[in-house]
């Protein structure tokens, strides 16, 4: 339980920054989402500073693809905010299930993005974090956008720290060589997120974050329909217009960037719409660069270093050897030259001191290579090529690493170690499954127990009314008992509510027979705290929840609401007016109306008397007669 309010019923994801679960408001009876940030933030303000203005922010976009924010606040250690809860898959699910989409389904998901952004840009917002993670696809097909976490004006374009903090994939060049963050990186961001959608692939990879981010500042995005033959060149065009490595040639925000999305739909044929494409294009990634992170900018912006055939990758790995302490000059002689030989022997021993100097700091190291994500086999060879030898090869489970594929090592990529030293692997086993028992029957705190000591999580707790199973104890499960299922799992709890029992009627009573009746049923009772006026005598009951005819488990409450007595009303004057006349003023005044004609008045239309005189007061609701002659 969260701020005395919100029940917490499963996790949904983890960030770097916070964690999201599924709770229930417990005020208001409805699912929402909780992102929680990580305790050992919570203690930095620039962080909860950063949770607290994206609370603000979204709060402010009332658009119907933007996650909404419902409520932010402090529980000890915990800052959260209270979210719209989706149900359903991001986008990153979709891309990872299926790889590349048919453009028609590329263009149906990215339009309602951009509309969101849309409304950020023109509020005064820029995301800056845009990415498949981001984009939540609804079980209804609804697509809304999400983590505005990253949010900031508009009108505070440059960041000055030294850092730039987003996700490395989708980083514009803007943002990488000064921080420069106005809408057009998150038409940059969309772009990228398009041509992933139409490809399954990123349009730059590397081994290292610092070659992704090389090639965003130094090589365009690659058309589309290079890696899937038939795209058609509207789709091209839309990709490069959004991904332009210059920002003035990009659309400038997110509205003008669905203009051209709507106009390259239009310009397609039925058939170019639904191309599939020749294969479920998909490329396998450890996920680091889809991580929102922190990057310093000094390792965004590459020394300008001659490039050579191996690349940007040598390039960055070659930024130290530059930077090895320079020869000893050469010492000026006193003599006279000695010609040729000596100036060739004199260089010799120069270049021999420096490559002594160069060997002593860096000739007997090396650097851990790139081995996340590798099979074993590659990641063997890659070592071996760094002149480095394979120690222990462990084994621990991984829900983000495939099986056979290393997720780690000892020591780290990057590490500087000597040349010839041993690398402990550790390869991913994948997930580490569960296989559910059967919990029907079992208390629900038992049976919340037992999913926690199988390695799996109780997820939402639902209640029914059963005539074989005892109150409070579980009816059933989804999955299913036997389902196998990765660790962590959230399951979904059916408990019963026992027997139903039938409210009975207790309006018009008094207070106690009214408790007597329904303590009899078997039912609590809650007496509401105001009282209402109604046809009922003041301190008889007016009004029930729930209703008379409804069900309701053995033990449940029903509130009743006590009678002020009639409202009274004062009666219009309606003596000599037309009947329809005074039947009009009458109701209006929230009476009902009956006629008086007699013998005498069946063709009258003219009112001779009324049962309650004109100034005097009468219940509301209740009946005048009106005498007619």
């Amino acid at each position: 339980m969260l701020d005395g309010r919100y029940r917490v019923d499963a996790r949904i994801a983890v960030g770097g920054m916070a964690t999201v679960y599924r709770a229930v408001d417990t005020r208001l009876d409805r699912v929402l989402a909780l992102k929680v940030m990580h305790p050992g933030l919570a203690a930095d303000a620039t962080f909860v500073d950063r949770f607290i203005r994206e609370a603000k922010s979204v709060a402010r976009l009332a658009h119907p693809n933007v996650v909404q924010v419902f409520d932010q606040g402090t529980d000890g250690s915990y800052v959260y905010l209270a979210m719209e809860y989706v149900a359903g898959c991001t986008l990153r699910d979709v891309l990872r299930d299926r790889g590349a989409l048919q453009p028609r389904a590329a263009l149906d998901i990215l339009e309602p993005v951009l509309a969101a952004l849309g409304a950020a840009h023109r509020a005064g917002f820029v995301h800056r974090d845009m990415k498949p993670e981001n984009v939540l696809i609804g079980d209804d097909g609804r697509v809304k956008v999400a983590d505005f976490g990253l949010v900031r004006s508009v009108d505070t374009v440059t960041n000055t720290t030294g850092t730039v903090l987003g996700t490395v994939s989708y980083l514009a060049p803007e943002q990488i060589e000064s921080g420069t963050a106005d809408p057009r990186v998150d038409v940059y961001a969309c772009g990228v997120v398009l041509y992933e959608m139409l490809t399954g692939e990123k349009p730059h990879d590397g081994d290292s974050p610092a070659v992704v981010l090389y090639k965003h500042l130094h090589e365009d995005v690659p058309p589309p329909s290079g890696i899937v033959p038939g795209l058609a060149y509207p789709l091209d065009e839309l990709v490069a217009s959004a991904t332009a490595r210059t920002p003035d040639i990009r659309p400038y925000d997110a509205v003008a960037l669905l203009a051209q999305a709507r106009a390259a739909r239009g310009a397609l044929s039925e058939d170019q719409l639904d191309l599939v494409p020749p294969q479920a294009l998909s490329v396998a990634h450890s996920g680091a660069e889809d991580r929102t992170s922190v990057i310093p900018r000094s390792l965004t912006v590459p020394r300008l270093l001659p490039v050579d055939e191996d690349g940007p990758q040598s390039v960055v790995n070659r930024t130290s050897r530059f930077e090895s302490p320079p020869p000893p000059p050469p010492r000026r002689r006193s003599g006279p030259p000695r010609g040729p030989l000596a100036i060739v022997v004199a260089l010799l021993l120069i270049l021999g001191v420096g490559a002594g100097v160069w060997y002593i700091n860096s000739g007997q190291f090396t650097k851990v290579p790139a081995l996340i994500d590798k099979t074993e086999a590659q990641a063997r060879d890659r070592l071996d090529q760094a002149g480095l030898d394979v120690g222990k090869v462990e084994q621990e489970y991984s829900d983000t690493v495939k099986r056979g594929r290393v997720i780690g090592s000892d020591p780290s990529v990057g590490t500087r170690i000597r040349n010839n030293d041993s690398v402990t692997l550790t390869v991913s086993k994948g997930p580490e499954t569960v296989k559910l028992g059967d919990l029907t029957g079992l208390r629900l705190d038992k049976a919340k127990a037992r999913l926690k000591s199988d390695g799996l999580e109780p997820g939402m707790v639902t209640r029914e009314f059963s005539d074989d199973v005892i109150k409070g104890f579980v009816i059933s499960t989804d999955p299913e008992a036997g389902t196998t299922l990765r660790s962590g799992a959230a399951i979904a709890l059916v408990v019963s509510k026992g027997s139903p029992v039938d409210v009975p009627d207790v309006t018009g009573e008094s207070l106690e027979d009214a408790k007597a009746d329904l303590e009899d049923a078997g039912l609590k009772v809650k007496v509401a705290s105001q009282q209402v006026n109604s046809e009922y005598e003041k301190g008889l009951v007016a009004a029930q929840t729930p209703q008379d005819g409804s069900e309701a488990a053995e033990g449940d409450t029903v509130t009743l609401t006590i009678s002020k007595g009639p409202e009274m009303v004062e009666v219009p004057d309606v003596v000599g007016d037309s009947v329809d006349d005074a039947k009009a003023e009458l109701e209006g005044a929230g009476f009902e109306v009956d006629e008086d004609r007699g013998l005498l008045g069946l063709f009258g239309d003219t009112v001779k008397s009324q049962s309650v005189e004109g100034g005097q007061t009468a219940p509301k609701g209740s009946t005048i007669t009106i005498e007619i002659r």
